[in-house]
């Protein structure tokens, strides 16, 4: 019996969860039935290939949308020996509207990141970077700066890769400069997108899911900024106080660069007021958001499509080549692989939530241990197993808890994942670009600094937070 209460726990440990409550309706408890059991037994061996993917190349999205797949339909037949079709049906459709409405507020962000790089905008801000002739210390404080603010706009994957560049063009041949600097960048990153719901996915699906306001989220900024700030101020000291050979490279953002990033945060506008002020699902604005970008692609081309296609110079210089702007090419470059992971995370966390094994994972952690506590040690789960299926499965949960908690859980799923190298997305992608530099274990030589931030962190949030704790959610 033990060993049963366990197994949630362990399915922690492992892969991402579907992030609504239960659809209505009467559900059978599978917890202790062999299906129960099937259905744990696929969904880790779907997560150890994921986990595993850096040595299998097998993409992680394969995996677990064969997992679903299976979950899913041992789940039906048994309901259907029941005659209970239409509530597994039921259920299953829940939890596709739930990942449509990340889906697609996912493709819009992920879309407007691909224009700003076709336009030639992160590469303009590297180059400026630099050419610049800062020293060591100056870039390890730059590039960690500019992450913990770009990435609560963009996304922390996307700033860590920029900043990462800076680095390795800069001080490539500096292997402790680049080491620690990109385990700067990737405390930074993740520490920035904690206090914006646009910084990270965690974040972005607490506020989907509408437990915090979208201001709300600013209270954890001072906590977040120590976060980042206590692991620096160990690693500054490690840094050569020296300065790398200067750099010339000059690049130029094509034609629409500027009027992308306000399209931007117009759309970032768009859903806010959206979800805020029409009490409509965020992605409505979002969606809005990627009109704005299609009309402007479809200006561009009337306006340069004609002189670059006839070869130009102008408008072969500045659009850059023959078809200006096509909306549906950013679309194409979406990380595709990462949505339909998503997928598979939130069809078999929700067949697993189904069968039952979320509400004992909720008893146990959220009842016997005591919210904080939880909260805490979910930090520390994200770096083992990255933010996003933690986070997915603390929202499917759903635990009874003020707000001051759920600001607590956001922030720790955020930061933990800086705790290891393959705790989050930044990190895991760092490691493949700076190879042979920046290594698991050379993050783990700074562990016990990160681990004092995420520590400090959380005080921080608990002493300066302290009236959210009083407020209920919902």
């Amino acid at each position: 019996m033990i060993l049963i209460r366990l197994l949630p726990l362990l399915f922690l440990l492992l892969p991402p969860l579907a992030w609504a409550g239960e659809p209505p309706g009467k559900t059978l408890d599978l917890t202790d039935h062999g299906i129960g059991y099937a259905a744990l037994t696929v969904f880790a061996i779907a997560y150890l290939l994921v986990m595993l993917e850096e040595f299998t190349h097998l993409r992680k999205s394969k995996p677990v949308i064969l997992a679903a797949g299976i979950i899913w339909g041992m789940i039906a037949v048994y309901y259907a020996q029941q005659g209970m079709s239409a509530t597994a049906e039921a259920a299953v459709r829940h939890n596709l509207l739930e990942f449509s409405e990340l889906f697609l507020f996912l493709l819009v962000a992920m879309t407007y990141i691909n224009a700003m790089e076709d336009r030639l905008v992160f590469d303009a801000l590297r180059a400026w970077l630099v050419r610049k002739g800062f020293s060591f210390r100056q870039l390890f404080w730059l590039t960690g700066i500019l992450a913990f603010f770009i990435s609560p706009i963009a996304d922390n994957l996307t700033t860590a890769l920029l900043m990462c560049a800076v680095l390795l063009a800069v001080g490539g041949e500096n292997q402790r400069f680049v080491a620690i600097g990109c385990i700067n960048i990737v405390v930074a990153a993740n520490a920035g997108g904690a206090f914006s719901p646009f910084g990270d996915i965690t974040t972005l699906m607490v506020w989907q899911k509408g437990i915090v306001d979208f201001a709300t989220f600013f209270v954890l900024f001072i906590p977040s900024l120590v976060n980042y700030l206590v692991p620096a101020l160990f690693m500054h000291f490690a840094i050569p106080d020296a300065k790398p050979a200067p750099s010339d490279e000059r690049v130029t953002m094509k034609v629409g660069a500027k009027r992308v990033m306000l399209l931007f945060l117009l759309t970032i506008a768009t859903a806010v007021s959206f979800h805020n002020f029409l009490h409509m699902p965020p992605v409505l604005g979002m969606m809005t958001g990627l009109a704005y970008l299609q009309f402007f692609g479809y200006y561009l081309r009337r306006r340069y499509g004609k002189r670059a296609v006839d070869g130009n110079d102008y408008g072969e210089s500045a659009m850059g080549d023959p078809v200006p702007f096509d909306i549906f090419q950013k679309i194409a470059r979406a990380e595709w692989d990462t949505l339909l992971f998503f997928y598979g995370v939130v069809l078999c966390v929700g067949g697993l939530g189904f069968i039952g094994y979320l509400a004992m994972t909720s008893e146990v952690m959220y009842i016997e241990w005591g919210a904080t506590s939880a909260n805490v040690m979910v930090g520390a789960l994200s770096a083992i197993v990255d933010n996003i299926p933690v986070m997915f499965a603390v929202l499917t949960m759903n635990p009874d808890m003020s707000q001051g908690q759920w600001l607590l859980v956001t922030l720790t799923a955020g930061v933990g994942g800086s705790l290891l190298s393959i705790g989050s997305a930044a990190g895991v992608a760092l490691m493949g670009q700076a190879k042979g530099k920046y290594t698991f274990f050379s993050h783990l030589r700074w562990t016990p600094a990160i681990a004092l931030g995420y520590a400090a962190s959380i005080l921080v949030h608990l002493w300066l937070n302290e009236a959210h704790f009083s407020i209920p959610v919902g």
